[in-house]
């Protein structure tokens, strides 16, 4: 009877979460994983130069793969998207951001969400059949610098609410 074997795809989700990890890590941040994925996949948590936690989250949504779609002369990397997920990242206020690692090049490459389709002009969800398709700048690479890029996203996010938020029961 053969035994049970590891399949690729687990092995590089495992290797995309380390790549990102070490980055938060390095920043001085925290993260969280998220056990069962249902479209998120990692939490960061940010701290003052006192290591004071911060305020408000920055959500991941890791994506692995072997083979990178570049287009636009290698600039840029097209991926598909569900719709059902960007139900959730779109109605999120905090920043979400995808990550799609190449397991080939061991790079990482971002995209904010919300962000990039606030920009697109005539964008409606309710417009997506089933999926679309997103193109991420090759230089938008995951590194200690984006990192903390998320991190003045989220404190834009938070500079926005004005007023007092009041949690009526």
């Amino acid at each position: 009877m053969p035994k049970k074997k590891r399949p690729r795809a687990h092995i590089i989700a495992d290797l995309s979460v380390n790549h990102v990890e070490r980055f938060v890590f390095l920043c001085g941040y925290s993260v969280e994983r998220i056990e069962y994925d249902y479209g998120f996949d990692l939490i960061i948590f940010t701290y003052s130069a006192n290591g004071e936690i911060e305020n408000g989250q920055i959500y991941l949504q890791l994506k692995a793969t072997d083979t990178l779609t570049r287009v636009y002369g290698q600039s840029t990397i097209a991926f598909s998207l569900q719709k059902s997920d960007l139900e959730l990242w779109l109605r999120e206020p905090m920043p979400c951001m995808l990550v799609v690692y190449d397991a080939r090049d061991d790079q990482a490459y971002w995209l904010y969400l919300q962000a990039y389709f606030e920009k697109l002009d005539g964008f409606s969800l309710a417009a997506i059949k089933e999926t679309i398709t997103v193109h991420i700048p090759t230089t938008n690479v995951v590194n200690q610098s984006s990192i903390k890029r998320f991190a003045q996203y989220r404190d834009n996010v938070l500079n926005q609410i004005q007023g007092t938020i009041r949690h009526d029961i």
